[in-house]
């Protein structure tokens, strides 16, 4: 497929060339490129016959701690397995080119950061991770300890995924510094997102009514679709490579 065809224009490339701000959201498709399941498609073998509301909610782990332990871990083999993708490596492409750049994602698999992403937001934090479940700081098990789940170092309580389940709310911080990122930029990008996901789904509105150029890039007509500015169709790991070559051109 051409630049034009991608919907890459020169006014396209133009503006970017010129932007100081650029803040990008990205969502599970960036990570399905790589391997990844999404969410629901993790449902498969063992898990196919739990939902994910049933795995993924603080009450689920209280119910049944242990179950819940097990499908992360198994996620987490199926992270490890994984590579950055050229959608990724595309934007640490981007992060180097623009003055100030911040990364939001969706996605908890670190892949960013594996690829070389330097200022990234996890809005919904890492898999990798783990966090006591009733301090609900950062904690790994200890060296050898193979319980399940495993107990925190500090005070005993259970370990869980430090991920944002159904039900709780992103953590502050982290969600006020995306908005701040999106009200401040001159151009947004959202990336293999379904912009179905709130509140991470609100930010392209918040970047528009502060004056930002709005770019989707996905291979489907989403809710944002509408109100891009530029719609560019296809994968991430096909579209931001070709985007970052255009930029490269004089």
């Amino acid at each position: 497929m051409s630049d034009a065809g991608m919907g890459i224009t020169n006014a396209l490339t133009s503006v970017l060339r010129g932007a100081r701000g650029v803040t990008v959201l990205t969502g599970s498709g960036v990570s399905a490129e790589s391997g990844v399941p999404t969410f629901r498609d993790a449902q498969t073998g063992l898990w196919a016959r739990y939902e994910p509301q049933e795995l993924a909610t603080p009450e689920a782990f209280e119910r049944d701690p242990r179950l819940v332990w097990e499908w992360y871990q198994w996620r987490r083999d199926l992270v490890r397995q994984a590579e950055p993708n050229p959608g990724h490596r595309a934007l640490v492409e981007f992060e180097r080119r623009v003055p100030t750049f911040l990364l939001a994602t969706q996605n908890v698999d670190g892949l960013h950061r594996r690829a070389g992403s330097e200022n990234v937001l996890e809005l919904h934090g890492n898999i990798m991770r783990s966090k006591c479940s009733v301090e609900g700081v950062e904690a790994e098990p200890r060296t050898g300890d193979e319980s399940v789940p495993p107990p925190c170092p500090g005070c005993g309580a259970f370990l869980r995924p430090d991920v944002v389940w159904f039900g709780e709310a992103l953590p502050e911080d982290v969600f006020a510094a995306a908005s701040e990122a999106a009200r401040n930029c001159d151009v947004f990008l959202s990336v293999g997102t379904s912009s179905l996901v709130y509140p991470a789904a609100s930010l392209p509105s918040e970047a528009a009514r502060s004056g930002a150029m709005l770019v989707e890039v996905n291979p489907d007509d989403t809710p944002l679709t509408p109100h891009a500015d530029y719609t560019l169709r296809g994968r991430a790991g096909e579209v931001l490579p070709v985007l970052v070559d255009a930029l490269r051109t004089p």
